[in-house]
């Protein structure tokens, strides 16, 4: 076999696998826009995408059972804006607003103290309570794995989730967990499917997680994606809709 042959099954191959990339991205700019608003550059953006990233994570891993389902960070000048939609805001508040000023805190003396020199009084946080949570992938993500660590079978909980999210009025979902799967020996990896789940267009709006799961016997990953239904950008041209 010759070396131009190699080259041409290499490229072959290479053309018709399948890429995976995250549903959100795919479609940010289409119907999706940036969690993250704000102009930077030079140093002063590597540092603030940094923050932000390190914020995100800090926020879902301490409210875990509160259901984070996103994180919205504005900029402007020194004054910061944190907009957080969770299932329990409640949880987050706190009473008479304690938890939100704590929350306040941790933050500026975490990840805006220095050298970013925003002050405390300049950091804005903003609790919304999302209407679905069922809808929301993120949200299913966190609640299966709290049950997965708390070692609830693994098909129970997939079928659970994706029962919850079509009563929740969602067209299709899809579930993937991979790892050692109810502590056996072998890992391996599991998928469940319910309704349609269209990937490919990109008016199809679709909302996208993943996560890890940490047991005794060893990590394991969720992805899931549900599919809510189709956007349709609607242009008003001399007095019709189109």
């Amino acid at each position: 076999m010759t070396l131009w042959t190699l080259w041409t099954l290499w490229t072959f191959d290479y053309v018709i696998m399948g890429k995976k990339i995250n549903p959100k991205i795919f479609r940010i700019g289409i119907t999706r826009t940036w969690p993250s608003v704000w102009f930077k550059s030079g140093r002063d953006y590597i540092k603030s995408v940094e923050q932000d990233v390190k914020i995100r994570r800090f926020l879902i891993k301490e409210f875990v059972e509160a259901g984070i389902d996103k994180v919205e960070i504005k900029r402007n000048a020194n004054q910061i804006n944190i907009d957080i939609y969770t299932a329990k805001p409640g949880l987050i508040i706190g009473r008479g607003g304690s938890g939100a000023d704590d929350l306040r805190k941790k933050i500026h003396c975490k990840f805006l103290s220095r050298p970013s020199g925003i002050r405390l009084k300049d950091i804005n946080i903003n609790i919304n309570e999302v209407s679905r949570s069922n809808l929301s992938a993120q949200i299913v993500l966190q609640s299966m794995i709290l049950e997965i660590e708390k070692r609830m079978p693994f098909r129970r909980v997939m079928k659970q989730a994706i029962g919850r999210v079509e009563r929740a009025g969602a067209l299709g979902a899809k579930v993937i967990m991979g790892g050692r799967l109810n502590g056996v020996e072998i890992a391996r990896s599991e998928k469940l499917i319910s309704g349609k789940v269209p990937l490919h267009t990109l008016r199809a709006d679709i909302d996208y997680a993943r996560g890890t799961a940490r047991t005794t016997y060893g990590a394991i990953g969720i992805k899931i994606w549900i599919y809510k239904g189709e956007i349709f950008e609607k242009e008003e041209r001399k007095g019709e809709i189109i």
